[in-house]
């Protein structure tokens, strides 16, 4: 997420800590459209009390649930009434486990569910609406090595996640019709709003690939996180898009838009030294200004400069997703969510960073942000020196801010610190400090090597300090360990 979005504190926890979560009976609820199954069995209660346990993130505590690894989300939804906070639609979990679960805990705050199967057969659960969870009791415990398909179907309004300090709710967002705007949705989930209209284990920790099938009224596209591997036209007009992100992806960057958009496709590019080809596209809404499109223009040339440093592009597809709203631009995998207020080049490089570094590179706890933020930030500064700037104003306008606002150490401990000054430019000066201790050949291997190396495990700072002392030495470790850890600002890093 951009440098604007440090005035925007993460949303607090609607949970406290988490309590005992006792499994109930589901009573028989009336689906708007009959399935497959009409009679409800009836089920034996469950035994007892179970505990669900969270994930334990630091900031966020009840998100998640330990031991669970969702593989693959597989999405079938229909957006009626585009502008409307409404949804409708299955989910198909892909589950496993890394310890026996007896019972599955889904952050899940809405629409309301209308059935719901383990491996296609009715089982107990309860869906608390308020407290965001969905406790699924399956006919026996999930196992490490075995997997499940747990179907859920909802319908309704989405549900709210409050964003303490901007006019919006994170997760599904509705765009009202008005005067000769048409109404549209889109997700802005970061870092929790996933939950708001989809079950899921909604952590960055638990990465998974997503199938999307979205059906939009007839005169408007849909567009999602991945390569597009279907588009139909029903018999009334309605259009079914269908989506494959093959690679995991956290669940706060699955991106869905539906507006009546002007698809822009550009030739497919080859991305990096040895890159694969990637198929490019861009979405503009009917009616905005002409100008608005210039600073994607610049995408190819933006992929080439981060691939040098990083490493080949890590997904098959990217472009960009313009919507009309005044709201934070969102690093959505393989298609970055940007407000037209937004649509300048530097945001678009710090977005196209995070599909390396957020996107694949994934969080092992929310209070690590910094690792996001602090390389999508420097991202800009090596940008800026491919262009032919020194990068040394660059620098020292990132220090002089650092020294007018508080700092910390880089670690995050409450919300209002995920998104706030350090976690950008602190982070960004941090890997700063790291370059100067040594040549820019072996910080490009040293980035590079932080892609390929934790691309498929979760990170955290220790674990950056580890790879710094493994790859570059001591003195580079101190150098970054200083800026982790001083309670203070750190003198200016200079080579």
């Amino acid at each position: 997420m951009t440098l604007s979005r440090m005035t925007h504190c993460a949303v607090r926890s609607l949970w406290g800590q988490s309590s005992l979560l006792a499994l109930v009976l589901l009573t028989c609820v009336q689906a708007q459209t009959p399935l497959p199954q009409t009679a409800v069995p009836t089920l034996p209660p469950p035994s007892g009390l179970v505990t669900a346990q969270p994930i334990g993130d630091s900031i966020f505590p009840a998100l998640g649930q330990a031991g669970l690894d969702v593989l693959k989300y597989d999405l079938d939804l229909t957006v009626d009434r585009p502008g409307a906070s409404e949804l409708r639609g299955t989910v198909v979990l892909t589950v496993t486990a890394t310890k026996s679960l007896p019972v599955l805990s889904l952050d899940f705050l809405g629409p309301p569910v209308l059935d719901l199967r383990w491996n296609g057969l009715l089982v107990p659960y309860r869906h608390d609406g308020t407290a965001g969870k969905l406790i699924i009791g399956p006919p026996q415990p999930l196992l490490p090595g075995t997997r499940a398909e747990v179907a859920v179907s909802f319908a309704g309004q989405v549900g709210v996640r409050p964003d303490p300090d901007l006019p919006l709710n994170v997760g599904w967002q509705a765009v009202p019709a008005e005067g000769e705007r048409v109404g549209a949705n889109f997700t802005l989930s970061e870092p929790d709003g996933t939950r708001t209209f989809l079950p899921v284990n909604d952590h960055p920790s638990d990465p998974a690939t997503f199938t999307t099938r979205i059906t939009v009224p007839a005169g408007y596209t849909a567009a999602a996180s991945g390569v597009q591997r279907l588009e139909k036209v029903a018999p009334n007009g309605n259009r079914t898009f269908v989506f494959e992100q093959a690679q995991p992806i956290p669940t706060y960057a699955l991106a869905i838009h539906v507006n009546r958009f002007e698809r822009v496709d550009s030739p497919a590019v080859p991305v990096g030294v040895g890159g694969t080809e990637v198929l490019r596209r861009d979405y503009f809404p009917a009616g905005i200004a002409a100008d608005t499109r210039d600073a994607y223009a610049s995408t190819e040339g933006v992929l080439q400069v981060l691939a040098d440093w990083f490493g080949p592009f890590p997904f098959s597809a990217y472009g960009s997703a313009i919507v009309t709203p005044r709201v934070p631009a969102l690093e959505t995998a393989t298609l970055s969510t940007m407000p037209v207020a937004s649509s300048a080049v530097r945001v678009l490089v710090h977005e196209t960073a995070h599909q390396w570094f957020g996107d694949r590179v994934t969080l092992a706890d929310w209070s690590e942000v910094w690792l996001n933020e602090g390389l999508a930030t420097y991202a800009e500064l090596l940008w800026a020196q491919a262009q032919g700037e020194t990068g040394s104003e660059i620098v020292q306008g990132w220090y002089a801010r650092a020294g007018r606002n508080q700092t910390r150490p880089l670690v995050a401990t409450t919300e209002r610190q995920l998104f706030d000054t350090t976690a950008y430019i602190r982070g960004a000066l941090a890997l700063h400090a790291v370059r100067v201790t040594v040549d820019d050949a072996a910080f490009r291997a040293y980035l590079r090597g932080w892609v390929s190396e934790f691309q498929d495990r979760p990170v955290t700072t220790a674990d950056l300090l580890t790879y710094t002392h493994s790859r570059l030495g001591a003195r580079a470790e101190a150098a970054l360990r200083l800026w982790v850890e001083s309670p203070d600002l750190p003198p200016m890093p200079e080579r």
